[in-house]
């Protein structure tokens, strides 16, 4: 997976890369935790939503946030990440202008700062939303959600309550001419520790009924093996 370094609003920012087989590969954009609690690339879940998106096929990104490692800048409590989300995503479509679509997935914060982010980016199809942290941010901008996806989370999350997730997801659902899929993971807390397996299962598993449905067919990637840092 090749280091990139890439231009973002207030300085470079690190991240890791991997580009499709196919001509028309499709886009995801993986955006991480809160900066300020130890959030980075690297962390498991998004290590893990990374690696399903390749076995898919897709072309796909994940960066640390300005602050974070070696991207510059310092936390600017979400509007700036949401710039740096953006330019990550520009610097992605300028390498694949006939990408088949596009997609946003995010963990926690990066789930919160994705979803702002699918509000503003008509061009993006459809997004993994794990963990929201909808009893600590304002999910209301979502109204209507523009894009159908799936929202997973821990029922054991002690950090974010599973009934606000559940109450969020219900809310977009009801929205016409979208489909949101939500599912628990027994047992799972807001990290989902030795639940990442299951997590990379669920995800792997709505990808492609979600690539049947929504996209051409896409050239699956070789099996990897996943080591999480």
């Amino acid at each position: 997976m090749p280091e990139v370094i890439f231009n973002g609003p207030d300085g470079r920012l690190e991240g890791r890369y991997h580009h499709g087989k196919s001509a028309n590969a499709p886009l995801a954009l993986l955006l991480h935790p809160h900066p300020q609690h130890g959030g980075t690339m690297n962390n498991k879940v998004v290590y893990a939503l990374y690696h399903a998106f390749v076995r898919r096929g897709f072309s796909t990104l994940r960066f640390n946030f300005r602050g974070v490692g070696r991207s510059q800048g310092k936390f600017d409590n979400g509007q700036g990440e949401l710039s740096d989300a953006a330019s990550a995503l520009d610097w992605m479509q300028s390498f694949n202008p006939n990408a088949a679509a596009c997609w946003v997935g995010g963990f926690s914060f990066g789930a919160w700062i994705g979803m702002q982010l699918l509000m503003r980016r008509p061009e993006i199809d459809g997004f993994i939303s794990v963990a929201p942290p909808a009893n600590v941010f304002d999910f209301s901008f979502l109204a209507p959600c523009p894009s159908s996806g799936l929202i997973v989370h821990g029922a054991a999350d002690d950090l974010v309550p599973e009934p606000t997730v559940a109450k969020l997801a219900t809310k977009l659902a009801s929205q016409r001419n979208i489909r949101v899929k939500y599912q628990t993971i027994e047992g799972a807390n807001h990290f989902f520790g030795t639940h990442l397996e299951t997590l990379s299962e669920m995800v792997d598993s709505y990808l492609g009924q979600a690539i049947t449905d929504t996209t051409a067919p896409v050239v699956r990637e070789p099996e990897l093996a996943v080591a999480l840092p």
